[in-house]
């Protein structure tokens, strides 16, 4: 299976899906003149200026689930493997994506926005929706609508769920070990499994609304008590900071683990954690209640900045301050080893060291604690994003009970994942990240050469913002968007309103 796995994994993230993402970033960064630098102070501004209705979440709360599913295991376990496989390097280019990842995630959220649509009493969309509507080719819709359905309810979930066991295993020990029809499991990862599935399965049977307060509640906390975690023990080690920076900076151009490896690993594991042009993003994106399809865009690429910028780095300057790392040189044994040889690069062992290395007895079940929550909140969202996809084939293909049986593959994939080996969870989550990248991202570029909407928004929204506008509005039809049959309605809506005052 693992052997399957690779190689699948060597195909879908391939020099050209690197580059891909690379090169979409500073594609959408040139045509938007770098709004993720320009309108830096805006999406602050917007953060906690939208409110919920009885269809949309609050622009905060969209920003607290997509952050729920961009801030999850990939930002420690993924840093580590990272550093791991690809050297301290790698780092740099997990920041690179990050930059220019932000204008991919403006682009994907707006144009979730954009084409987005009512469904049952509450905002519905991302790329299934928008691949459909701004190409008019249902098919690729439904190529990645499926996909995603794949990739977030069976593929993905065993990536956080088996974090979480491994770091709890970590901490507290395995404990008995019990002989099962699939195989022979510490008691630790069996009731870690047992306990987040149950918890799961709670939130998710409550629906959008009991998910949106659950991760503006939970998501800010965790990031923040982390962040402060990395600050202390950075400033504990202040004298060290500029050796770990330059060493980032010097490896990332003669990288010890080879160009490519620092700048595959770095990549692979950027798009894993931040999901820039992933296509995850605009599913949050779309469910939020805004006045101006551009104002979620902004906040989305903000993020980016929250996720990779300030928690990725977080980690990465715990373990390269505190050597609690290795780099794997192929066949030729380690690069560096600091750290026993069993050890797994794809687990949260590096950061536990790490923290432990500096608060000895508390480091371990710190980041236990801290990855539970990192990793159920991505689990969350990816219901939620698999609900979606699920809700948009349901459209055409009325099957009943298509959501009860998401419910249940999901949570037996949290269950499986939690037991399996991280190395085949990491695989797996690859080829579901990878398959809706590589859909996605060609998708938002054919997208721009047909029609260019997310670019048309961004103007839009300029121009009003520079005549002083106290209420934004958009009209899709004055900027030649078409299918944007959601906004139209709205407009309509309002003249209709206005017509009888």
């Amino acid at each position: 299976m693992q052997s399957v796995v690779n190689s699948l994994n060597s195909i879908i993230w391939s020099q050209a899906l690197i580059f891909l993402c690379l090169g979409a970033g500073l594609f959408y960064s040139v045509m938007t003149r770098f709004v993720q630098v320009r309108h830096f102070g805006e999406m602050i501004r917007l953060l906690f200026s939208g409110k919920s209705s009885n269809q949309g979440i609050s622009t905060f709360q969209a920003l607290s689930v997509s952050l729920s599913g961009r801030v999850g295991t990939g930002n420690i376990a993924g840093v580590a493997a990272a550093i791991g496989f690809g050297g301290p390097g790698a780092v740099f280019w997990m920041w690179t994506v990050a930059f220019l990842g932000a204008a991919t995630a403006y682009v994907e959220s707006t144009l979730g926005q954009i084409y987005k649509e009512e469904d049952q009493g509450q905002y519905r969309g991302g790329p299934a929706y928008y691949l459909e509507k701004a190409l008019g080719q249902r098919w690729y819709g439904w190529a990645f609508a499926i996909s995603t359905i794949v990739a977030t309810g069976l593929l993905l979930p065993g990536v956080q769920a088996n974090s979480i066991s491994n770091a709890i295993e970590l901490a507290v020990g395995g404990g008995q070990i019990v002989q099962t029809g699939f195989g022979d499991f510490t008691v630790t990862k069996i009731v870690s499994g047992l306990f987040t599935v149950t918890l799961l399965g709670i939130i998710i049977f409550g629906g959008i609304r009991r998910i949106a307060h659950f991760a503006q509640v939970v998501v800010p906390f965790m990031a923040l008590g982390y962040i402060l975690m990395a600050c202390t023990i950075s400033i504990m080690n202040i004298s060290m900071l500029p050796d770990i920076m330059a060493l980032i900076l010097k490896d990332a151009f003669t990288p010890m683990a080879g160009v490519g490896a620092a700048i595959g690993w770095g990549v692979k594991r950027g798009v894993y954690s931040n999901e820039a042009g992933q296509g995850t993003g605009p599913h949050a994106a779309a469910a939020a209640e805004v006045q101006h399809p551009a104002q979620q865009g902004l906040v989305q690429a903000f993020s980016i900045y929250v996720d990779t910028l300030l928690v990725c780095s977080a980690t990465a300057f715990m373990i390269l301050i505190t050597g609690a790392y290795n780099v794997q040189g192929g066949d030729a044994g380690f690069l560096v080893q600091n750290l026993p040889a069993n050890i797994d690069p794809n687990s949260p062992a590096f950061t536990q060291l790490a923290v432990d290395s500096v608060f000895g007895g508390f480091g371990k079940p710190f980041v236990a604690i801290a990855l539970f929550f990192f990793a159920f909140t991505t689990l969350v969202a990816y219901y939620y994003i698999a609900e979606t996809n699920v809700a948009y084939i349901h459209r055409s293909l009325k099957v009943p009970g298509m959501i009860v049986v998401l419910k249940i593959a999901l949570l037996s994939s949290t269950l499986y994942g939690a037991l399996k080996t991280a190395s085949l969870a990491w695989g797996l989550g690859d080829i579901g990240v990878g398959l809706m990248a590589w859909l996605n991202i060609i998708g938002i570029l054919i997208i721009f050469f047909v029609s260019k909407p997310a670019v048309k928004s961004l103007r839009d929204y300029e121009a009003q913002k520079k005549a002083g506008v106290t209420e934004y509005t958009f009209d899709p039809e004055a900027l030649g968007i078409a299918n944007a049959d959601f906004w139209v309605r709205r407009k309509r809506e309002r003249e209709n309103d206005r017509s009888r005052r």
